[in-house]
């Protein structure tokens, strides 16, 4: 099959919205209608629908790189699934803060967001678009007996479950459709936090013998596609988050395990001997890289996603060329907190620009309060220009899931009493991730040292900007209480505890007004 890359721009797809569009009748379009009987006639016009999902996540539009978006009245640079992930879950926490005034972009760092805030609202829509084409493809596609238009299949039920998960991870309960829900004017009916992750796990389960097994090759025809590999990595992060949705006493670590000894038994991934590697214009190279969200500078142009990601951390006195950009942007850096969490001075993953920067943050709005970051490039490891050569937009490709990540995974859910695994095991994992850390043994760690607390500073250390943190605080605990704080968390300076309820974003008060049936997320 083709990388998902090379088909973001095959197809535009008509899709008729369950939630908000009212009975049309494909006949009345005329003789020039295009609906799913007429688009999909071989295999290759499913890949290129199938296209169309992935590319959900990376750009907003049909045109790129910003005003044609495909939800009206959402800037098409601005309102970026990723985009709006990456604030949702970084800039709510100690590993980011924007200098920007956009609207009401402060407010995630301040924790004082409220259900009328238009990032919030971005970003449910984003994740609902998602869902309700991917409903689309998969009744297109649910009667097709080709091999391989049935893995497209469920690689399509894969993507609808990922954007589900980010709607129960980010908002608790929303609504909830399916393919058996055709469109037409119908409010749809709201799900539970519970429910929702039953229906998700299940999915994934309906689906694992449909997908591929990983190549093994890194940036092979499978790339951008969803293999077992990101079924696993999706399982164990629905598992291991399962208290978040469940409710205390609804631990699943033993499932969470399972999951991950099903990825490490696959034996096709490893982890990339240059840890930047993951986060370069040729970070398709990457052994280490399991999903990611595809960018080409040439053909996937967008100011949100990637883009925004590598160009509003570059500003002050840092040299864009030095990324492979033409400018900088001046918006994203780290707190302190972040910072002082790497205490080894050999740890290459403290991709901190420093010069000019204060590490102390006094205001916001400065960009040169706050060290920079380093992490993400439009160049090529070990040091070259990106593919594309087009500086305004990047080449580098988002890692969703890689295998760090489940190392450490795999050491919380042994630490937090999971079944199927063994403290030895998850100390060698989690040494693998410091010795490529530290270039040596040096700031490996004893049994002794291995717990929970360490893993949640060592996922910080590792994956920082990754788009991991926010729901790794919840499941500790200390995302929104007082027993930690950070710089600027409640909009004071030392950091204050803010209400238990913002561990969920509110239902966006338009859709709210939209679909009377919703009822709103408690303290909004």
């Amino acid at each position: 099959m083709k990388s998902i890359k090379s088909n973001f721009a095959a197809l535009t797809v008509i899709v008729l919205m369950a939630s908000c569009v009212g009975d049309l009748d494909p006949k009345s379009l005329g003789s020039n209608q295009v609906t799913s009987a007429t688009v999909y006639k071989t295999p290759a016009d499913y890949l290129s629908g199938l296209a169309k999902l992935y590319a959900s996540f990376a750009v907003s539009g049909q045109q790129g790189p910003a005003g044609n978006s495909d939800i009206s009245g959402l800037d098409e640079g601005f309102g970026v699934y990723l985009r709006e992930l990456w604030n949702t879950q970084e800039l709510t926490t100690d590993e980011a803060v924007i200098a920007w005034n956009d609207q009401t972009v402060k407010n995630f760092h301040w924790q004082n967001w409220t259900a009328n805030d238009v990032f919030i609202a971005a970003m449910y829509s984003r994740a609902m678009l998602t869902v309700t084409i991917s409903n689309e493809f998969i009744r297109a596609s649910a009667a097709s007996t080709d091999p391989a238009v049935k893995q497209y299949h469920a690689e399509a039920r894969f993507v609808r479950a990922l954007a589900y998960w980010h709607a129960l991870d980010l908002f608790g309960n929303p609504p909830f459709v399916t393919e058996a829900d055709l469109p037409g004017a119908y409010y749809p009916k709201q799900t539970n936090s519970t429910d929702l992750f039953n229906y998700i796990t299940g999915e994934l389960a309906a689906i694992e013998n449909d997908l591929a097994d990983p190549s093994g090759t890194p940036g092979g025809a499978d790339y951008g596609h969803a293999t077992k590999g990101a079924l696993y990595m999706l399982q164990a992060k629905l598992y291991l988050n399962a208290e978040t949705y469940l409710g205390a006493g609804n631990s699943k670590y033993t499932e969470c395990i399972a999951a991950l000894n099903k990825l490490f038994a696959l034996n096709k991934y490893s982890l990339a001997s240059n840890y930047l590697l993951n986060f370069a214009a040729n970070n398709n190279t990457s052994p280490e890289l399991i999903f990611t969200i595809n960018y080409d500078g040439a053909h996937t142009q967008s100011y949100g996603g990637m883009d925004y990601i590598i160009h509003a951390a570059i500003g002050g006195s840092m040299t864009p060329a030095s990324f492979g950009l033409a400018g900088g942007w001046g918006g994203t850096r780290v707190t302190s907190a972040l910072v002082n969490k790497f205490s080894n001075p050999n740890d290459k993953r403290a991709q901190f620009y420093t010069s000019g920067q204060n590490l102390t943050i006094t205001d916001i709005g400065s960009f040169t309060d706050g060290y920079a970051v380093n992490k993400f490039s439009n160049r090529t490891i070990p040091d070259g220009p990106s593919a594309s050569g087009v500086p305004d937009f990047v080449d580098t490709d988002y890692p969703m899931f890689r295998l760090a990540d489940a190392n450490l995974m795999y050491a919380e859910a042994v630490l937090r009493g999971g079944n199927g695994g063994s403290l030895a095991t998850a100390l060698i994992k989690v040494n693998d991730v410091l010795t490529r850390a530290n270039g040596n043994t040096s700031g490996n760690i004893t049994a002794g040292q291995l717990d929970p607390n360490f893993i949640l500073d060592e996922r910080a250390r590792e994956l920082y900007w990754e788009g991991h943190r926010r729901t790794d605080l919840i499941r500790y605990g200390q995302f929104s209480s007082g027993t930690y704080v950070w710089p600027w968390k409640g909009n004071v300076a030392a950091g204050v505890a803010t209400g238990a309820f913002r561990n969920l974003f509110p239902i966006p008060a338009a859709e709210k007004s939209a679909n009377p049936t919703l009822q709103q997320n408690e303290g909004y």
